[in-house]
């Protein structure tokens, strides 16, 4: 592991409580709307306490505790949308000043005791274009490669904003951030890159979905006549 020089900083800690939500016909609750909270934040090994998360399935776990955004892609999305926005409207319970110039799953951020490790990229759903009010953002969020990255928590600890995080991106070369959200939205099949995945400790959720693409890269193949 070795440590990256100019470490973002933690500009907002943010948790939501459950709101309601309609998104076309159907209503439901979310967690989505996430506030900054003040003070010293406690980040246990599934995030942030009280942080209400509606969809188990495809969000929250340890593997996917805290999701991080960064404010540069916040800013971008200002200008794209001609709207303000504050910290935590992407659902994102960190929002760092901005990335590192490679950010891969495997890497991790350490700020007093608590480390966390990058897992997945957020891949976008239509509670997120329910946000936006768009119902084709979730197509502009995938093109704009602006995905933002899940992180667990390899130990617990304590932060408050404002404090630098520290990163220590891993030795081995594991598959970018973007790479996997790309590989996410393709049709194609590669199962080099899917091995690299699977290689890499990324989140249980993000395998699970690797592990059936692989098998599709597999069959896509085929066997060499001959052999």
């Amino acid at each position: 592991m070795s440590s990256y020089t100019h470490e973002p900083r933690l500009l907002s800690i943010n948790a939501g409580s459950a709101q309601p939500l309609q998104i076309g016909n159907r209503h439901t609750r979310t967690g989505h709307f996430k506030q900054p909270l003040q003070g010293v934040v406690a980040i246990g090994a599934q995030g942030i306490e009280g942080d209400f998360i509606a969809d188990l399935k495809h969000h929250g776990g340890p593997d996917q505790a805290l999701y991080i955004y960064s404010q540069e892609d916040i800013d971008w999305w200002k200008q794209q949308l001609q709207r303000d926005l504050e910290p935590g409207f992407f659902g994102e319970n960190l929002t760092v000043s901005h990335w590192w110039p490679t950010l891969r799953i495997g890497d991790r951020l350490q700020a007093g005791e608590l480390l966390l490790e990058i897992t997945a990229p957020r891949i976008p759903c239509s509670t997120l274009a329910a946000r936006v009010d768009d119902k084709l953002f979730v197509k502009a969020f995938a093109k704009a490669e602006r995905c933002g990255a899940y992180a667990r928590v390899l130990q617990p600890g304590s932060i408050e904003a404002g404090e630098t995080l520290t990163v220590i991106q891993a030795d081995v070369i594991y598959p970018t951030i973007n790479e996997v959200f790309r590989y996410c939205h393709s049709k194609g099949h590669n199962l080099d890159f899917v091995q690299r995945v699977l290689q890499s400790p990324v989140a249980e959720k993000m395998r699970v979905e690797m592990e059936e693409r692989r098998s599709a890269a597999e069959k896509a193949t085929g066997q060499l006549p001959g052999l």
